[in-house]
């Protein structure tokens, strides 16, 4: 789970897209909650598991696109010899509402993990009665599946000859069903 305060003068990002707000999300990075939450749950897999957070206290990624700390996370994950099948998120945030942006949202993901789109399930819901309105959380479950021998390291993609097994995967799994 990663949460970010919401904050006026700033863009908000959420699964790498710019939505229109009044404020964006804090943090060290550009503070999109959606990726750093996928982010940390690819990197708890890694070899050496660490978490998002290590990436986000050096100088040196102050203001970065958090598309850059899940590319890395992913190249942990597939030199580990594994690959996404699929993702499940939800957000949990009072505004804007996700619904209008969802399939955005959910195409990028996808994009970003090399998955096919119905293997991507978001979910969006509010805080009501948390006292967390000032507040967007995320949670990321990803489904790894290992490498076959004869795929070597090259990154699955709509359209491949694994289409077939990734399907039946996704079929198996609620968050993928179209």
């Amino acid at each position: 789970m990663i949460r970010h305060e919401f904050r006026p003068a700033i863009p908000l990002k959420i699964g790498g897209i710019t939505l229109p707000h009044d404020r964006g999300l804090g943090g060290h990075s550009d503070g999109d909650v959606l990726l750093h939450a996928i982010t940390d749950a690819l990197l708890g897999r890694s070899p050496r598991p660490i978490s998002v957070r290590c990436f986000l206290h050096r100088s040196k990624w102050k203001g970065a696109d958090s598309v850059v700390f899940l590319r890395e996370a992913l190249k942990r994950v597939q030199g580990a010899g594994y690959r996404v099948s699929n993702l499940d998120a939800s957000l949990i945030l009072a505004a804007p509402k996700i619904g209008p942006h969802a399939a955005i949202i959910r195409t990028r993901v996808a994009e970003l993990l090399h998955v096919h789109n119905n293997c991507v399930g978001l979910k969006a819901k509010t805080p009501e009665g948390l006292k967390l309105e000032n507040t967007a959380i995320a949670h990321a479950v990803v489904l790894l599946e290992k490498r076959l021998p004869t795929e070597g390291n090259s990154d699955r993609s709509p359209g491949s000859e694994s289409d077939e097994r990734v399907s039946i995967l996704c079929a198996l799994a609620p968050s993928c069903l179209p």
